[in-house]
């Protein structure tokens, strides 16, 4: 194992989390402010190497499912042939939320579920502002560095680093002398905020668009920590001019923009904490692996930020710029994206008001969220059926651990206990009572019911709990961006012409018509439920009708 040399302060971090520290050569301790540096060795015993695993899945890091022997057959979809996307390689089944362009996809759940744990890279969640810069990886530079002032404003055009005083050793980098750092390897999740937004788009429609339940993907990421990025910068641990870190795309990449952005006009931009970025246990990197093999255009090629158990809006694509600054980011998308804001607070009273700006409502970690894939919508369960398999996911952020996944028959009188059946190797977890412990990625659940408890019942409803007992809850509360939806995941159950029963899920992703939702709303004069804003009813399913005699 590499040593790594960082200073006392960010090493405590690693203490804490059953790290080993040593002195320095010398033998002395180092004081509160001694600049000295100490040796930090990791501990081989701390973190599973998921190196050969992500080798293992190779052949879910292609571009195209079609493969024949060693000859993979490469097509460019007809909806990208006129976009500037017309040279990225797609999946032809990912379903297409804003038409041809930009290109923001999710897969079928069913489809991305049966792969299991490791979801290919192919059918991975895409959240695309704009047209995808075709970058090489021979060219591509990355700098570190920081500002004079203290207030998150970044440098000017190149050259990108001349020494600002808060960053004391600023440097660029390509990628081969990235790949060339210690890096490390494991499984992670990532996951738009807006998972699930088109439930919420039926009860007022957001800014946002119809995302459904599959804005989501789990795959092997391998990156340098970005600690090291910045210990090399000279930064090891938060304080005046060094509070945030703000992360940064190319600049001239998007159409909207503040004069004097971070990140430059037209980059898309955002800031995370000095103390998540220098914790070694937050596991910060930048990413130029998934599957084990380069990035997909899509997903950010050549590199990109992954910050374990965070919302994926932070995780900023083809990274170009990392800013160590005094104050948040102050790029265009930092404030006017990735917010969830009280529910009587509509697009023009958040605009007219200052609302983007208000610092509490910003979104960073995940919350606790998960979905039914089987029963399928429009799933057919026939009447000789005995019993029946219910499975979906689960997932939650900050690291913590999804422990009961529960279904209901009732509308939640009573709940009947999942079997979570594939679940992660946590990372920092030995040593550890259990808290210290980080769960970075989905889990799959499970339970086999007898077919007469779905037959009878007027819907399934299901709800996960994490460690810290944060639960999914029974109603949505509507927000003007659609993020962050966590209800109860509800399958509404209907009497089939065959005798047996026909499943059906809230919503379908994107444009397509469906759900129980979407047929509710389509029955009000507006068109929109408006639960929290006057409207009547709920998203509890009424009694099915009794079968004449």
């Amino acid at each position: 194992m590499a040593q790594l040399v960082v200073p006392a302060v960010a090493a405590l971090a690693g203490a804490l989390a059953g790290k080993h520290i040593t002195e320095s050569r010398s033998g002395a301790k180092s004081e509160k402010n001694e600049e000295t540096s100490v040796a930090f060795n990791a501990d081989a015993h701390q973190n599973y190497d998921h190196e050969a695993d992500a080798r293992r899945h190779r052949h879910l890091a292609q571009q195209w499912p079609e493969a024949r022997s060693s000859i993979v057959v490469v097509r460019i979809h007809a909806d990208d042939v006129k976009t500037p996307d017309n040279w990225v390689p797609r999946h032809p089944n990912l379903i297409r939320l804003t038409g041809k362009h930009p290109f923001n996809v999710e897969a079928d759940l069913p489809e991305l579920f049966d792969y299991g744990f490791i979801s290919p890279a192919n059918l991975h969640v895409v959240r695309n502002h704009g047209a995808v810069p075709r970058l090489a990886w021979e060219t591509h530079r990355i700098a570190i560095g920081g500002c004079a002032r203290q207030s998150a404003y970044p440098l000017r055009r190149a050259p990108l680093i001349r020494r600002p005083p808060n960053v004391p050793d600023a440097f660029e980098l390509g990628m081969d002398e990235l790949a060339a750092m210690p890096t490390i390897t494991f499984p992670c999740l990532v996951v738009c905020a807006g998972n699930r937004r088109k439930e919420q788009n039926m009860i007022k429609k957001s800014i946002g668009f119809n995302w459904g339940p599959s804005a989501v993907g789990n795959t092997y990421w391998k990156g340098v920590p970005l600690r090291l990025l910045l210990n090399r910068a000279g930064i090891h641990a938060p304080g005046p001019g060094a509070r945030f870190v703000c992360l940064a795309g190319p600049e001239g990449e998007l159409p909207k923009s503040y004069d004097g952005q971070d990140g430059g006009p037209g980059s898309y931009g955002t800031s995370i904490d000095m103390e998540t970025a220098l914790d070694p246990t937050c596991d910060v990197i930048v990413a130029f692996e998934q599957n084990g093999e380069r990035l997909h255009p899509d997903h950010g090629f050549p590199c990109r930020v992954l910050i374990p158990g965070y919302i994926g809006g932070r995780m900023i694509k083809f990274l170009t710029k990392v800013i160590v600054t005094d104050g948040e980011s102050k790029n265009f998308y930092h404030f006017n994206d990735n917010r969830v804001l009280p529910v009587g607070v509509d697009a023009e009273t958040a605009t007219a008001d200052g609302w983007w700006f208000k610092e509490e409502y910003i979104i960073n970690n995940l919350n606790i969220n998960g979905a039914i894939a089987y029963p399928k919508h429009e799933e057919v369960i026939p009447a000789a059926a005995k019993t029946y398999t219910i499975k979906g996911y689960a997932y939650s952020g900050g690291g913590r651990k999804v422990i009961r996944a529960e279904v209901s028959f009732d509308q939640g009188q009573s709940w009947k206990l999942g079997d979570v059946v594939v679940r992660e190797k946590p990372r920092w977890a030995a040593g550890s009572s259990g808290d210290k412990a980080k769960h970075w990625c989905w889990c799959h659940w499970e339970i086999k019911v007898n077919a007469s408890a779905i037959a009878s019942a007027n819907e399934i409803c299901f709800r996960a709990f994490d460690q810290s007992q944060n639960s999914m809850p029974e109603r949505p509360t509507w927000n003007v961006m659609g993020m962050l939806n966590n209800p109860w995941y509800r399958v509404r159950v209907h009497a089939h012409p065959s005798g047996g029963v026909i499943l059906e899920h809230p919503t379908v992703a994107g444009p397509t018509p469906g759900g129980w939702m979407q047929k509710m709303a389509a029955e009000k004069s507006g068109g929109e439920l408006l639960w929290g804003w006057g409207g009547e009813g709920g998203p509890a399913a009424p009694p099915r009708p009794t079968a004449r005699a």
